[in-house]
């Protein structure tokens, strides 16, 4: 939580990619800004600086989570520690997909897109840059691998091969479809030739690639929803599911017909998946808890009141069994479809990681950074350097740690002081360079316990 490398991050200059934009930023700010008291329990794993706004599922063991705060964090479930934290896009992450045990894809309010595979080599590929565009809502990969694209807030869509080369992504990506709103969300079909698309307009459109001549992609069929759209997903047998502003969920069959429809009552909804075996939507709002509804029945099935409103991001496990969710109070949570309990301890595991339950104010304090750090030196490196004998060292001088030149260059020296005002301040203004979460310590007697606490734990 100290010494991590990135570009330093300037604040997101676009909107953010929901039906509310100017209403989610204020209550990204205020969930950040709020103390803990008045959050949700601590519960979860918690590492992001801001709300959770994207979440990819990679294996059984791991799951990828992008924030507000710019960081994609690359957890280990058994472990319930962060394996790897990146900065690449300049804002809020607002789409993940899970490509392989080690590789996603990203999509952020920077316009940006990324390929990323961080094992066994660390490699992040810039997949397009077309400036200006508005900021990428949602990215998907086509069934067969071949084919990628991106909604975003200029109201297109673009598509591009997954094989072409840096020097072509690198330029204008082909526009294969343009809505008259900002565009939400985008899916391939089965067939990864159809491409469906929802926008803020209320639109749905179902455009066919031509492979060979993207220009030349065609509109196949669209239909107006009554509502501004902000959710899209896939059921397994090509019938789309929709949420928009106004609390329904709409299934449509793959002509664009209605197939049946539930009407939340809470508002707008801001997150819906699918389970990979089609038997589950989940689907969470502004102010709507997280409800899973069982397709074959067509009804709600049970609802998920735990985790802190609003929730932006939701996924299945791969089997099914289980759902992912973030939000608003920076937690990720996982839960039995089946009942809607947490699984395993839903208290965060940073008490184990540092040893038996502390009940020092500083080990309360730590519990968030211990998903990045240890402290003892017989423990394992985790995705930040080991905070073992940190008191007057160096900074970016930990052994066994890649950091950047930017922090290298930099003559700060760890002591109670200078810990105490990276937390006032915060990581970007104080350490330009790091990849630490932006976190801040507004109360000085928490700066003031984390502090003690660190010096006496991590004394050599």
């Amino acid at each position: 939580m100290f010494e991590h490398y990135r570009m330093a991050v300037p604040p997101a200059q676009r909107r953010h990619p929901c039906v509310v934009h100017w209403l989610c930023r204020l209550i990204a700010l205020l969930a950040t800004a709020l103390p803990a008291s008045a959050q949700a329990p601590d519960l979860g794993l918690r590492g992001h600086g801001g709300p959770i706004r994207s979440i990819a599922v990679l294996d059984e063991k791991t799951v990828v989570t992008g924030g507000f705060d710019s960081a994609i964090i690359v957890w280990d479930l058994p472990s319930g520690t962060a394996r790897d934290i990146h900065r690449l896009h300049m804002g809020s992450v607002n789409a993940l997909i899970g490509r392989s045990p080690n590789c996603f894809a990203s999509g952020g309010d920077d316009g940006l897109a990324y390929s990323t595979c961080f094992e066994p080599k660390k490699s992040a590929r810039k997949l397009h840059f077309t400036y200006p565009i508005g900021a990428i809502a949602a990215v998907a990969d086509s069934p067969d691998g071949t084919w990628m694209a991106s909604a975003s807030w200029d109201r297109r869509v673009r598509a591009w091969p997954r094989s072409a080369p840096p020097a072509i992504l690198s330029g204008p990506s082909p526009i294969v479809a343009e809505h008259k709103g900002p565009v939400t969300a985008v899916l391939f079909a089965a067939d990864s030739r159809r491409i469906v698309s929802a926008s803020y307009d209320g639109e749905v459109r179902v455009t066919v690639l031509d492979h060979d001549d993207l220009a030349k992609s065609r509109i196949l069929r669209q239909t107006q929803i009554p509502a501004a759209l902000n959710g899209l997903a896939m059921l397994p047998d090509d019938r789309i599911v929709l949420t928009a502003a106004d609390g329904h969920v709409r299934v449509l069959n793959p002509d664009l017909t209605p197939s049946f429809e539930i009407e939340l009552p809470d508002g707008p909804l801001t997150a819906v998946a699918v389970s990979p075996d089609g038997k589950t939507i989940a689907v969470a709002g502004m102010r709507t808890p997280v409800a899973l509804i069982d397709v074959e029945k067509r009804t709600v099935a049970r609802r998920i009141l735990g985790p802190g409103l609003p929730v932006w991001a939701l996924a299945f496990s791969l089997e099914s069994r289980e759902l992912f969710t973030g939000g608003a109070d920076r937690a990720l949570r996982r839960w039995t479809v089946a009942t809607g309990e947490p699984v395993g301890n839903p208290l965060s595991p940073a008490v184990d990681l540092i040893g038996k339950p502390d009940p020092d104010p500083g080990a309360r304090v730590f519990r968030a950074c211990a998903v990045c750090h240890t402290v003892k030196p017989e423990d394992t490196q985790r995705a930040g350097p080991s905070l073992h004998g940190i008191m007057g060292r160096r900074i970016a001088s930990a052994p066994g740690y890649d950091y950047s030149d930017a922090l290298k260059k930099m003559d700060i020296v760890w002591t109670p002081e200078t810990i105490a005002k990276l937390f006032e301040i915060g990581p970007t203004l104080y350490t330009p360079g790091t990849k630490m979460p932006e976190q801040r310590l507004t109360d000085p007697a928490d700066r003031q316990a984390l502090v003690e606490w660190l010096a006496k734990v991590t004394k050599p």
